[in-house]
């Protein structure tokens, strides 16, 4: 006969701890690898480096921002996850994506002893935004997917609005000259 414990003891022995950063958004906690995270900065820092989308494709994204030559697509948490709206302190800027997160608070930087894979009960779109769940201090906390936050499409969305919002501007200011 085996024992839950048993099977919760080694898993625990077979997978290396990993390093995360606890974040929260409308008074949920979420966790996300800190590899994934290039840099974390005060979302005023940001208010004269972003730029407002005049017509958002999409209602989580309203900004970009320009760092190191590259446009970030900053995506409001709360709005992502459906959660009740919040003002959002902190951006999260996301290594090797073109996205930043809009988030709440960070709580602390921790580390996991494993991520355990999502229940069947997970169905619609959280499957792609969670990589599945850990268990810290008797909760679960679950364990947010970089890549989630932004599908390939939405990208190929949110940039061919990008190029005809530029393309407008230049019209406009061609006739202005």
């Amino acid at each position: 006969m085996k024992f839950a414990v048993q099977d919760a003891a080694k898993l625990r022995r077979g997978s290396r701890p990993e390093s995360v950063i606890l974040f929260s958004v409308a008074h949920q906690t979420f966790a996300i690898a800190a590899d994934s995270v290039q840099e974390i900065r005060s979302a005023d820092s940001l208010s004269g480096a972003a730029h407002e989308i005049e017509r958002p494709e999409m209602a989580k994204v309203r900004h970009t921002i320009e760092r190191n030559h590259r446009t970030y697509y900053v995506v409001n948490a709360g709005a992502h996850f459906g959660l009740p709206t919040t003002r959002p302190a902190l951006v999260l800027i996301l290594r090797q994506l073109r996205a930043a997160v809009l988030v709440d608070r960070i709580e602390r930087m921790t580390e996991i002893s494993a991520v355990h894979p999502l229940s069947r009960a997970f169905t619609g779109q959280e499957r792609s935004w969670y990589r599945g769940l850990a268990f810290l201090d008797d909760h679960v906390i679950p364990v947010v997917q970089p890549t989630g936050f932004l599908t390939a499409e939405e990208f190929r969305r949110l940039d061919g609005a990008a190029k005809a919002a530029a393309s407008q501007r230049e019209m406009e200011g061609a006739v202005q000259a």
